[in-house]
C-alpha cells in the first residue's frame, strides 16, 4: 500500500481515537449505556474494516523503512488499543485512568507515524 493510503487511514484512525474519547467522556457524564446493536457494533465495525488494512500496511510499511521512533510492534499494540476502546467508551463504568491510557499512547503512535507519512 502506499504511503499516502496509509497515512489517510492513520488519520481516520485518529478522528476515530478523539471520537471514542468524546463519547467516553459524553457516557460518564450521563452515566448512560451505549445501545450494542444501534451505537457500540456500527462504530466498532467501521473502526475495525479500517484497522485490519491498516495494521498490515503500516507494519509493512516500517519492515521496509525502519524508523527511530517508531516501531512495528507498537503498530499492532495500537490496533488492539484501538479496538478495545471504540466499544468501551460506550460503557461509563469502564476504568477511567485504563481507558485515558489506551487513548493516549493510542494518539501518540498515530501522530507519530502520520509526521513520519507527510515527510515521506
Amino acid at each position: 500500500m502506499k504511503p499516502d493510503m496509509i497515512l489517510k487511514q492513520t488519520n481516520q484512525l485518529i478522528d476515530i481515537t478523539k471520537q471514542a474519547d468524546q463519547e467516553y467522556n459524553n457516557r460518564r457524564e450521563t452515566k448512560d449505556k451505549g445501545d450494542f446493536y444501534t451505537e457500540v457494533k456500527p462504530f466498532a465495525n467501521h473502526a475495525h474494516s479500517i484497522l485490519a488494512e491498516w495494521k498490515d500496511a503500516a507494519s509493512d510499511y516500517l519492515i521496509n523503512q525502519p524508523k527511530k521512533n517508531i516501531h512495528q510492534n507498537q503498530i499492532a499494540a495500537t490496533a488492539e488499543n484501538i479496538e478495545l476502546i471504540v466499544v468501551q467508551c460506550f460503557f461509563p463504568e469502564t476504568s477511567y485512568k485504563r481507558f485515558k491510557s489506551y487513548i493516549q499512547s493510542s494518539l501518540y503512535v498515530l501522530e507519530q507515524l502520520s509526521t513520519i507519512l507527510k515527510g515521506h
